[in-house]
């Protein structure tokens, strides 16, 4: 199958696919919803994270900031302690940021244009194609590895030319839907090692008629995340969320690593604007106070 044949194949692949969707389309909070804001808060905690994670945290945070407005009032220290329990906080705080540009530049609404919605903080091409489709209904592809390992398959594409057909691949009033279809599909199905019998497009997939895809037996590789600075940036953005100001020393003690390692972390997490540091930032104090931004 060639990449000219995407838009014919458009129906009958929406068909299949739609229909395998469909008792998947109300699994969860983000998906129950229209409204723009609570779409892109569930799309920011998805990125990097399982969505049986998020699903708590999502509907706890939207009751603390029920709209735009609350979240671009809110303290950086409030919305970390909301936060709790996904990880990456950075997405906390560009979260944030992009509340208070919303409310500053655009009125309080968010911009339809997924080229405007990437020059929010931490909003890149698959978020801003995200939000786009599901809220607004544009047609854009929403490509993330799991897409693009789809389109590859099924249209035989090679990489540069992905994009292209999966914009053209896009159902025509359904787009949101579409592209949170090809998510779950290449979560659930078209996996590197791809569950073939069950895929609802196996019928015209390029890889799929050519031969059975070979089966690689999965290799298991240890986790890189523990131990790893990543780990100890959270624990003491974690510390700091309970227990309130604490000391480098004191954070030392509470995470078990040593206090060079807390230093450089803390003054990592100070200049992503994450805490508030002051001496620790920038001296060799441990008895300086390390806090959540106010």
């Amino acid at each position: 199958m060639t990449a000219t044949g995407a838009n014919d194949g458009v129906v009958q692949d929406a068909r299949a696919l739609l229909r395998w969707y469909e008792p998947r389309r109300t699994a969860y909070p983000w998906r129950r919803t229209s409204d723009p804001y609570a779409i892109l808060v569930g799309e920011v905690m998805l990125q990097q994270t399982q969505a049986a994670r998020v699903a708590p945290v999502f509907e706890r945070f939207l009751v603390a900031f029920p709209t735009i407005g609350d979240l671009a009032t809110a303290s950086t220290s409030d919305v970390l302690r909301v936060w709790d329990g996904l990880g990456y906080n950075r997405r906390a705080v560009a979260l944030l940021h992009t509340a208070r540009r919303v409310i500053a530049r655009h009125g309080g609404r968010l911009p339809i244009d997924p080229a405007e919605l990437r020059g929010l903080p931490g909003i890149g091409p698959y978020t801003a194609a995200a939000v786009a489709s599901i809220a607004f209904g544009v047609r854009v592809a929403a490509v993330d590895t799991n897409v693009r390992r789809i389109v590859t398959r099924v249209f035989d594409a090679r990489d540069g030319n992905v994009r292209g057909v999966a914009d053209r691949w896009v159902h025509p009033t359904r787009p949101g839907d579409w592209n949170q279809a090809l998510m779950d599909l290449g979560r659930e199905v078209c996996r590197p090692v791809p569950r073939c019998t069950t895929c609802p497009l196996r019928r015209r997939c390029a890889s799929a008629s050519r031969s059975e895809m070979p089966v690689r037996p999965a290799i298991r590789r240890q986790s890189s995340f523990e131990g790893s600075f990543r780990q100890l940036r959270g624990a003491i953005v974690r510390e700091l969320r309970h227990r309130g100001p604490l000391s480098i020393a004191s954070l030392a003690s509470a995470t078990g690593r040593a206090t060079p390692d807390v230093e450089r972390a803390v003054a990592a997490l100070a200049r992503e604007g994450l805490v508030d540091a002051g001496a620790a930032a920038s001296t060799s104090s441990v008895a300086a106070r390390v806090r959540l931004p106010a």
